[in-house]
């Protein structure tokens, strides 16, 4: 994964349009390592539960050791979904997620990497230029077991619908 302090990605040519995110279509992308800095430094600034900051107070909970914030886990999907499309895609926004739980914690050590399954592609009604993606992401470890899933809807850009309504150009 890039390093998440560097500046703003180049502008990338589009692969990927409402089109191309066929119901059923499953991709696998991704790869981020969980460093013990980073869990700390996301939960000092965002996150300060002693779970997340102090191994003792992390040995005493649930989790019986140093782990990362759920918030961190969905930054890093967030980071290996640009990577792994978004950046490449007419992605018009979204206007959220409707599911989100985190099965298993996230440690330093791990390796993470992604799932996404498409659900749902329709053309918007409203806008015919936009299609509407829901989709499953889910986070695994380097073990395949699922740390994070998420259920939400994001736009498209349709590649053969014409020119984007004004605003959307």
């Amino acid at each position: 994964m890039n390093d998440p302090v560097s500046s703003a990605p180049s502008a990338r040519p589009i692969r990927y349009h409402w089109e191309d995110f066929e119901v059923g279509r499953v991709r696998e992308f991704g790869r981020c390592e969980v460093t013990r800095e980073a869990v700390l430094e996301f939960a000092g600034r965002y996150d300060p539960q002693p779970f997340h900051l102090d191994d003792d107070a992390a040995a005493a909970s649930l989790f019986g050791r140093l782990a990362a914030s759920g918030w961190h886990t969905c930054a890093m999907a967030m980071r290996m979904m640009c990577e792994g499309y978004l950046l490449e895609s007419a992605a018009l926004g979204s206007p959220g997620v409707e599911r989100l739980t985190w099965p298993a914690p996230v440690f330093p050590g791990d390796v993470l990497s992604m799932r996404n399954t498409v659900l749902e592609a329709r053309p918007l009604a409203s806008r015919p230029q936009v299609g509407l993606v829901r989709s499953r992401s889910e986070v695994l470890n380097q073990d395949g077991q699922v740390v994070l899933s998420m259920e939400g809807v994001g736009f498209f850009r349709r590649r053969d619908s014409g020119p984007p309504p004004a605003g959307l150009a």
